[in-house]
């Protein structure tokens, strides 16, 4: 397999989670302002939405949206309990969260890598939207070591990737500190640590 990455992208999920399961993948980058990969190919030729993360299963099969691709990464390895059982109530609270976090928290807080589509007035309303969902995952946190309680998902790993935006976009979140602690405990994971580290996000 091959994954397809921009460092601290959102394909940080898949590749944390590759990590997390210890599957020998190829991992490539991908410039996503020239739209070329690391070895100077054409992106456009490799996936035609242009954007990461992007998972070549074989010749044959590949996967674009980063939930689609947590969720078959994890099924993989069921034994690794990175997502419950397909049609259990546990799996649909997964699909929910994964849900929650592409629409509500990716969308709004993936509006400030383009901050000149937003007027003052824009910026000031999404924010006020980030720190209305935010306050969501803190009261989630209060009780749960893990979104889905005591178990690291594969939704913890595309949650700490969003979550991790913040800083980059200076969104203060110190208020919230069942989310700080959350951040710091998800960080300290070797597989999140591996897999940042090939990213060149940590030395």
């Amino acid at each position: 397999m091959k994954l397809y990455y921009s460092p601290g992208a959102c394909s940080l999920a898949s590749h944390i989670v590759i990590s997390e399961l210890g599957i020998g993948t190829k991992t490539i980058k991908v410039d996503l302002k020239t739209h070329t990969t690391e070895s100077g190919e054409d992106f456009f030729s490799i996936n035609k939405k242009g954007y990461v993360p992007y998972l070549e299963i074989d010749q044959t099969k590949n996967l674009s949206e980063g939930v689609a691709i947590l969720q078959y990464l994890a099924d993989l390895h069921p034994e690794k309990n990175l997502t419950p059982e397909a049609g259990t109530f546990e799996r649909y609270q997964l699909q929910e969260w994964l849900t929650f976090i592409s629409s509500e928290l990716h969308k709004a807080i993936g509006t400030f890598f383009t901050p000149d589509a937003l007027s003052e007035a824009g910026v000031e309303q999404v924010v006020k939207r980030i720190q209305a969902r935010l306050r969501i995952v803190e009261t989630q946190l209060t009780s749960n070591e893990f979104l889905l309680g005591k178990t690291f998902t594969i939704a913890d790993a595309y949650l700490f990737t969003i979550l991790s935006w913040c800083k980059m976009m200076s969104i203060d979140i110190s208020e919230y500190t069942n989310i700080t602690a959350y951040i710091e405990k998800i960080a300290n994971r070797p597989s999140v640590q591996a897999a940042m580290k090939e990213e060149g996000l940590l030395e």
